[in-house]
């Protein structure tokens, strides 16, 4: 067992389109607000944890040495971590291990994208084997448009009620993005809103996809000697967790999905946690869909296999539910990839710390947050707790 490390806190931009902003000096927003929120002095971090999508998303190569600077990485070790959508979990992870395995007391970790000078869905569609999931999976959307009608048929839900809880989810996110300062989408909408916007990708219409936001996060992790030198109230890292499959689409069961149920049951049995439902008080789940976002309520075990429609329109996922999933807002109203991922580590710390304002789950003290990336093929889990 590595050492204790803690989460002492965090910075995020302001997401959404900025055209107000060159990258770098996105990414020090983020950075500036960390330092300021933590009392650290950059000349006193051991290294950098750094990372975005892959760097074609915004047309910019070797971003790290890019923003060096403004990372406040000269004359200090950098490490870069890509994973697509999973990227901020395992930038977390990353410095989790780094720190646990006493080689650092004290790092910085950022996530950041400008997806708005770029082509997020053009990358995506373009980058992968180009004889036959080019065509066959095209982009994101028809990723989880195939799992989301994969998973209703295996279980044998209908249709409807498949449709009324992806609405309830969009809803519900939306809502509760305006209690999140940060949060790039806010919208109150109707459930003729939802079920009647423009199709995507069938099932999924506009307002299940996420949005195409610009934004950074910056957070600081430490040593148990370290946290309790700075005094902050810190959020303590319980358990991690980290799984990945073919990337061959078709190759591996995206229902009953290996990759997050393995993920969460590290994770759960790092913290010793053995109810999730129960134990947790909070979840960020990397939620770019709704469907998807359903889909993960059961791989990591918040209900059974082919219950979460139900439990999703009795509100137990909601806000004031019993286990409340992305109060938020998530990914569904945030969505600066690199950096999302992060996010979810970032307000799973403030539930835990009680530092999450308007959107502050009472009482929190155990939090999972949650990140998915590959080609649908990788998934990750943090644990966080208040003590």
């Amino acid at each position: 067992m590595g050492k204790k490390v803690a989460i002492v806190g965090s910075g995020q931009t302001m997401h959404g389109r900025r055209f107000d902003l060159a990258y770098p000096e996105l990414v020090n927003e983020a950075i500036e607000s960390c330092l300021i929120n933590t009392g650290v002095d950059a000349k006193d971090l051991d290294g950098v944890v750094f990372g975005t999508m892959p760097s074609m998303m915004e047309g910019v190569a070797l971003t790290h040495f890019y923003f060096a600077d403004v990372l406040r990485a000269k004359g200090k070790p950098i490490l870069k971590t890509e994973t697509c959508g999973s990227t901020g979990v395992s930038l977390a992870i990353t410095a989790y291990y780094w720190i646990a395995s006493g080689m650092a007391d004290l790092l910085m970790v950022v996530g950041s994208e400008k997806m708005n000078e770029g082509d997020a869905q053009a990358t995506m569609t373009t980058i992968l084997e180009p004889f036959y999931q080019m065509y066959f999976i095209a982009g994101a959307p028809g990723v989880f448009s195939m799992q989301s009608q994969e998973w209703s048929v295996r279980f044998g839900i209908p249709e409807e009620k498949v449709r009324d809880a992806a609405t309830r989810l969009s809803i519900d996110h939306h809502n509760d993005a305006f209690g999140n300062p940060y949060a790039h989408i806010k919208q109150r909408l109707t459930p003729e809103q939802v079920n009647t916007a423009r199709i995507i990708t069938y099932p999924v219409r506009l307002w299940d996809v996420c949005p195409t936001s610009d934004g950074a996060c910056a957070m600081i992790f430490a040593s148990e000697k370290m946290a309790k030198k700075l005094g902050k109230k810190a959020a303590w890292v319980k358990g991690v967790g980290y799984s990945g499959e073919e990337y061959w689409f078709g190759d591996s069961d995206k229902v009953m999905w290996q990759s997050a149920i393995q993920a969460a049951k590290q994770a759960y049995d790092m913290a010793g946690i053995k109810n999730p439902r129960k134990e947790l008080d909070v979840a960020e789940v990397y939620n770019p869909f709704t469907f998807q976002e359903l889909l993960y309520y059961e791989c990591f075990g918040f209900c059974d296999f082919g219950q979460a429609c139900d439990l999703t329109l009795k509100g137990m996922f909601s806000k004031d539910g019993e286990l409340p999933c992305d109060p938020s807002g998530g990914t569904l109203c945030t969505n600066p990839i690199g950096a999302t991922g992060l996010i979810r580590v970032a307000e799973a710390a403030m539930q835990v710390t009680g530092q999450a304002g308007d959107h502050q789950i009472p009482g929190a003290k155990q939090a999972l947050a949650h990140a998915m990336g590959g080609v649908d093929q990788y998934n990750g889990v943090m644990i966080l707790g208040a003590k």
